[in-house]
């Protein structure tokens, strides 16, 4: 006897077409899944080149206009300006956040008001380090103060 899916049929013809039709509902449910990810910026958004703009000696007010306003400001041996951002993404609509890249700019200040070294803040390998300067800050004023920053960001959490 020759089965129905040799010959041609249209009972194998169907069976046929039903499984391409999952098929094809499968990957439009995974595409459609897949391109829902959204990501968000919060806090300080630094513009393309603007740490670039900022050489060491350069006034407060020339960083307040490339950079505008700090997201906080503390003092160790003269004024510290703290920009603060964080990127998330969310990978389905319904999920919840999960953090892919924080930052804390920091530009230090001599008592005479004009930049003396500049900061770039992140965590590479679950440590705090200084994207500009390749270096990872251990103790300190410094670290003291830029450590509970990203604590109270909740990086480092396990997220």
């Amino acid at each position: 006897m020759i089965e129905s899916s040799q010959t041609g049929s249209p009972r194998g013809s169907a069976t046929r077409w039903r499984g391409l039709r999952a098929a094809a509902a499968v990957a439009l449910v995974c595409a459609a899944l897949g391109g829902c990810g959204e990501q968000f910026q919060k806090g300080y958004i630094l513009p393309p080149g603007a740490l670039e703009q900022i050489p060491i000696g350069a006034s407060q007010d020339q960083v307040l206009i490339v950079m505008g306003t700090p997201s906080t400001v503390a003092t160790l041996n003269g004024e510290v300006f703290y920009y603060i951002s964080q990127r998330a993404e969310r990978p389905i609509a319904f999920m919840n956040d999960k953090i892919v890249d924080q930052r804390i700019i920091a530009v230090y200040f001599d008592k005479n008001r004009q930049v003396r070294r500049l900061a770039n803040y992140g965590l590479k390998d679950g440590m705090i380090f200084d994207f500009i300067s390749r270096t990872t800050p251990t103790s300190g004023q410094e670290i003291n103060y830029v450590a509970p920053l990203f604590k109270a960001l909740n990086w480092g959490q396990g997220q």
